[in-house]
């Protein structure tokens, strides 16, 4: 199994307008391949725009935020490449697609790297914040995974967020959980 990096991408369309979105990045030798399932924005701007930014982040809320409806996060240009990178990101790193492997469900954008910079330091790993991440891949699947699977996967993943969560990771989590409880009540 090849590396799985999760990071918050950023494209842009034919008139330069950014889209975000959580995306684990495949490892491919020296680049990476982003991977969006049909239909996407990312994949359509990557076709439009063959560049992209994948911003580093500790902040596990962006990526709740993304998953449940909260695109506005603040933005400032790359070095290298026509589209922005997070304003936040501890790192980032500016993409170029080289090759598209064209698949009805999932196309594959080979990319290279132009250019790395580090912003911040990472001051280590909370488990509030990683159980944010799972929970916001998790809930991405909600249309694919059983009820049962879903609620055991919260339910240990609460665990984490009762013991160590700060402010920010609490209301993280509440948007997580608000698109799950919408998402079953709609049923």
């Amino acid at each position: 199994m090849p590396v799985i990096r999760e990071a918050i991408v950023s494209t842009i369309d034919g008139l330069g307008v950014a889209h975000l979105a959580p995306i684990g990045l495949i490892e491919d030798g020296a680049g990476w391949i982003i991977a969006p399932f049909r239909p996407s924005k990312t994949g359509d701007n990557l076709a439009a725009t063959p560049f992209a930014a994948a911003s580093y982040t500790d902040d596990a809320a962006i990526f709740a935020g993304l998953i449940t409806g909260r695109h506005d996060w603040p933005l400032v240009a790359a070095e290298k490449i026509p589209v922005p990178r997070l304003d936040c990101a501890l790192a980032h790193a500016e993409l170029r697609v080289t090759r598209v492997e064209e698949e009805p469900q999932r196309p594959r954008f080979h990319c290279e790297v132009l250019h790395r910079v580090q912003h911040a330091p990472f001051e280590g790993f909370n488990r509030a914040r990683n159980a944010i991440l799972e929970g916001a891949i998790l809930l991405t699947r909600l249309h694919i995974l059983p009820r049962a699977k879903i609620d055991s996967e919260i339910n240990y993943l609460s665990i984490a967020i009762e013991k160590t969560a700060g402010p920010r990771e609490r209301e993280a989590w509440s948007w997580l959980m608000q698109k799950r409880d919408a998402f079953y009540a709609a049923k």
